[in-house]
């Protein structure tokens, strides 16, 4: 009978399974959002943002179900709901960043901007290759830790992006056109939010680290 029942509860592995399908829809959002700040398919790609983001929510409502209804959890089932919670506040703030974009009907991006989307790409690939190595995070700890530091990397390079671009913004519209100057500098800050989101996954992953080694 007891077999039975434990057959009904989540496995451990399920953890690793919802980890690694919200970290394929984390990947699906940068990269339109990346094509979206390079002015390619517009609507296509805001409309990408939006499934793939309630999609990530219903992952990470599933995993926290899980949390709750099993015996075995992988690692700290506070550490478990942390990182998931973490990892989709990343694709909410890219779903809050396009909702500005909408509301100031901006259909045109600068470089900055294009460079801070090529960012977002590489950090959201760093987290999909990361959370497919917790199952194993005592063999992957070194690598795990290398790719929490280059999170970090891409999120200080984001911040000089950040900083120059406003700087650009500044020369360009700061005398001659307010308005302009304050929706480009919203768009640079909910951008630079996105990397920000994502070295708080980073910081999780590098405490689940240490705790499991």
């Amino acid at each position: 009978m007891l077999g039975w029942f434990r057959k009904l509860l989540p496995h451990e592995d399920k953890f690793f399974d919802l980890f690694a399908a919200h970290a394929e829809t984390i990947v699906g959002a940068a990269e339109a959002m990346n094509a979206l700040l390079a002015g390619q398919d517009r609507a296509d790609n805001i409309a990408k943002i939006f499934a793939l983001e309630d999609k990530a929510d219903h992952i990470t409502h599933e995993v926290l179900l899980a949390v709750r209804r099993s015996f075995i959890t992988p690692f700290d089932r506070t550490d478990i709901k942390d990182l998931i919670q973490s990892m989709d506040d990343t694709i909410d703030m890219m779903r809050k960043t396009v909702k500005t974009i909408l509301l100031f009907e901006c259909d045109s991006f600068d470089k900055g901007m294009q460079d801070i989307g090529g960012d977002i790409v590489r950090a959201a690939y760093l987290i999909k290759e990361a959370v497919a190595l917790l199952k194993m995070t005592g063999a992957n700890a070194a690598r795990l830790s290398a790719i929490a530091e280059e999170v970090t990397r891409v999120e200080g390079h984001s911040d000089d992006l950040h900083e120059a671009g406003l700087k650009m913004l500044f020369r360009t519209y700061g005398k001659t056109d307010a308005m302009s100057f304050l929706i480009g500098r919203e768009v640079y800050g909910e951008l630079e939010k996105v990397l920000d989101r994502f070295e708080d996954v980073a910081k999780e992953i590098s405490g689940i680290v240490l705790e499991n080694v």
